[in-house]
């Protein structure tokens, strides 16, 4: 990598939520990074505090961190945005806490983007199970415009690498669910294009208990997001929930199939 960018720092924002049996895996991941001028922002988000312990001794790993303890559950979304507003990086990298990331993430992405003078960039990633079995990966686009996003959300949270300039007037919305995609839409508006780097450079779990995986929820805030977010009409904010449901059923076929 070129001397240039070693001393530029990326703020990697990490929700917490009752995720003991993988927190460890995500931050050694991050430790290992080939890429070292980074800090950790996490944001504890539990009223009961009971997991704040386990929390501090994962993160003893880390030389260079910040830890945000929510008196109340906010979400996820929310929870990502105070951590931004704390964050010293030029550069904003998010991760789950159950989430995983290949050593060179850092390191390859932020050459990838300052090469091509890219300010918001995401990558493939390969899906895994609670016990870390490969069940599928998705390739992402070269390129992505709003009236594809519009249609699916097709931006790991986990592989994003943003400029922080981003979010001066741009965060995460009141949503359980989608508060990621909601933003991006929002952002892609005024930057018209997101460019996606083929290359796999973190691993996506997907739990059976999470938020994510209650269709009912997950429909709900689709809606939510098109006709308070997008301020779309009822009508065509039911159309937009029923195609974006539709397009997420072809997707996982599509990725489990591979």
């Amino acid at each position: 990598m070129p001397k240039s960018n070693k001393k530029i720092i990326i703020s990697i924002i990490i929700p917490y939520y009752r995720k003991k049996n993988f927190l460890s895996s995500t931050i050694q991941s991050i430790k290992n990074q080939t890429y070292k001028h980074y800090e950790v922002i996490l944001i504890y988000d539990d009223k009961n505090h009971n997991e704040i312990k386990f929390v501090k001794n994962c993160l003893k790993l880390i030389k260079n961190k910040k830890i945000i303890i929510n008196q109340n559950n906010i979400g996820a979304g929310f929870s990502r945005n105070k951590g931004i507003k704390v964050a010293k990086g030029k550069y904003i990298a998010f991760c789950d806490s159950d989430d995983i990331w290949k050593k060179n993430k850092l390191k390859d992405q932020l050459l990838y983007m300052k090469k091509n003078n890219y300010d918001f960039t995401h990558t493939n990633y390969q899906i895994i199970d609670d016990n870390f079995k490969i069940k599928g990966s998705f390739k992402v686009k070269d390129k992505i415009y709003y009236d594809d996003l519009i249609k699916s959300c097709d931006i790991g949270l986990s592989s994003v690498i943003c400029n922080r300039s981003l979010f001066k007037k741009n965060n995460f919305p009141s949503l359980k669910t989608k508060e990621d995609y909601s933003l991006w839409l929002k952002i892609i508006k005024h930057k018209k294009i997101f460019y996606g780097f083929n290359k796999n450079l973190s691993y996506w779990r997907q739990t059976k208990n999470s938020l994510s995986s209650s269709i009912f929820q997950r429909v709900l805030d689709a809606f939510k997001l098109y006709y308070i977010h997008q301020k779309f009409s009822l009508i065509k904010s039911c159309y937009f929930t029923l195609r974006l449901t539709i397009y997420a059923l072809i997707k996982k076929m599509n990725i489990y199939l591979r």
